[in-house]
């Protein structure tokens, strides 16, 4: 299982609705909407 880095939802890689890599990480999202906001602006959702 994966956490959506936007929201934060379990994502099961195997049935998520999109994916993206970043800096040779995949990257596992709930929806397409949560894709296109990682894609604008990764590093706001991967800051600690």
């Amino acid at each position: 299982m994966a956490k959506d880095p936007v929201c934060k939802m379990t994502v099961a890689e195997n049935q998520a609705a999109a994916t993206a890599v970043y800096q040779g990480t995949t990257y596992y999202f709930c929806a397409v909407g949560c894709k296109r906001a990682f894609e604008q602006s990764p590093e706001k959702y991967l800051s600690k």
